[in-house]
């Protein structure tokens, strides 16, 4: 496991903020996944899970933060 440290994460995103008119859908959202790991991602109606996903998929801009997918920005 040491050297999985010394990997970038597969994702990172760090600070992730989007919002449409009259609402904020993300607001500093964080989230790391190494190589091996199962995510899942819950939440309410309206929490931002779509929108969080659209963003790393890029069909959505991200307002403020930053997505590296492999250390690549």
């Amino acid at each position: 496991m040491a050297d999985d440290a010394a990997q970038p994460p597969l994702l990172r995103m760090r600070g992730i903020s989007k919002a449409f008119p009259g609402v904020q859908a993300l607001s500093e959202v964080d989230l790391t996944l190494h190589a091996g790991e199962v995510l899942g991602l819950l939440g309410e109606n309206g929490a931002g899970k779509s929108t969080l996903i659209k963003i790393l998929g890029g069909a959505h801009a991200h307002d403020e933060g930053e997505v590296s997918i492999a250390g690549k920005l």
